[in-house]
């Protein structure tokens, strides 16, 4: 018997699921759910999911109500009997906080991955994990792609001449080397030292930046203030046009005015959080739905997805 792939979505990121769905020409499935007055979540399937390849689409971006709605999702469809469970997570929140580094600390990407696996999916698909790591966080088969491939390439759509890719810290290395090798650019490293968490105090950049024109990369952009920080330094230092690459611009609190009075002259990240109540004009949103879409459809008819694995 074939199996039936079902795709449904939950609330976080609607918008995104609605393009994975036309680019896979699949149509996106109905779930009833519902936000109790005092808080509390339901969800229920309004068809069959008996047998089915089922693929749950949501990021777990704050507020906790979009991770809690994605394991109540796994939940129902456990219970519903669906045969395998795959989670689309675009952006996998709670990452940042991937090891022991202060005592008395939790390890908060290691207790999602827990528990994702605890509400019973069998597989997740996610995209630019805030450390490679966190894949051995899950005893499940984990599915990471890169944005990288598809940043670099709208960058190099606007003809950008003698440039040099920057990582905004040490711990970005290897996703600026990624940049890098993809733009046949040079790298630079900012040396950056972090008082307390989310502010960000910029120490050396290491790597000749006199007259060149920049781009620095990231996976997340939170409050803006590491890459404002390292902008500036770099325009210190001489630099020409400051560009900016992110995965995940989540832009909270006032990031959205730092970025606008810093040098960075265009943010291009993806739609893995919904963009829907931002105006930023200097941002540049690349979809990475058909990039999902592929992905999905590989795991579906048990195909390859290892080249879509590049980074």
């Amino acid at each position: 018997m074939l199996k039936t792939i079902k795709i449904f979505s939950g609330r976080s990121n609607l918008s995104f699921a609605q393009k994975i769905s036309l680019e896979l020409s699949v149509p996106l499935c109905k779930a009833h759910l519902q936000t109790f007055s005092d808080g509390e979540i339901s969800a229920q399937y309004d068809e069959s999911i008996r047998g089915s390849d089922l693929f749950i689409i949501q990021s777990t971006n704050p507020p906790s109500d979009n991770l809690l709605e994605l394991l109540i999702l796994i939940d129902a469809a456990k219970r519903a009997s669906a045969s395998r469970i795959t989670a689309v997570i675009p952006y996998y929140g709670y990452s940042r906080q991937d090891r022991k580094d202060k005592p008395r600390v939790a390890i908060t990407a290691k207790l999602v991955a827990d528990l994702i696996s605890a509400a019973g999916a069998h597989r997740i698909l996610t995209m630019d994990l805030h450390s490679h790591q966190i894949q051995g966080f899950f005893n499940i088969q984990v599915d990471h792609l890169y944005a990288s491939n598809l940043l670099a390439k709208r960058f190099l759509e606007y003809g950008i001449e003698n440039v040099a890719v920057a990582s905004p810290d040490v711990g970005g290395v290897k996703l600026a080397r990624a940049y890098a090798r993809r733009l046949n650019a040079p790298l630079v490293i900012i040396d950056k030292r972090r008082p307390e968490p989310n502010k960000s105090e910029v120490m050396n950049v290491i790597g000749d930046v006199e007259g060149k024109n920049i781009l620095i990369t990231d996976d997340i952009i939170d409050t803006a203030g590491t890459i404002v920080n390292a902008s500036i330094a770099l325009k210190e230092k001489g630099a020409k046009q400051i560009f900016a690459a992110c995965s995940h611009a989540l832009v909270s609190g006032t990031a959205i005015d730092k970025l606008m009075e810093s040098p960075i002259e265009v943010l291009i990240t993806t739609d893995s959080v919904p963009r829907d109540n931002q105006n930023m004009q200097m941002l540049d949103v690349v979809s990475a739905s058909p990039f999902f879409a592929e992905a999905i459809r590989r795991i579906y008819d048990d195909d390859s997805v290892s080249s879509l694995f590049d980074d």
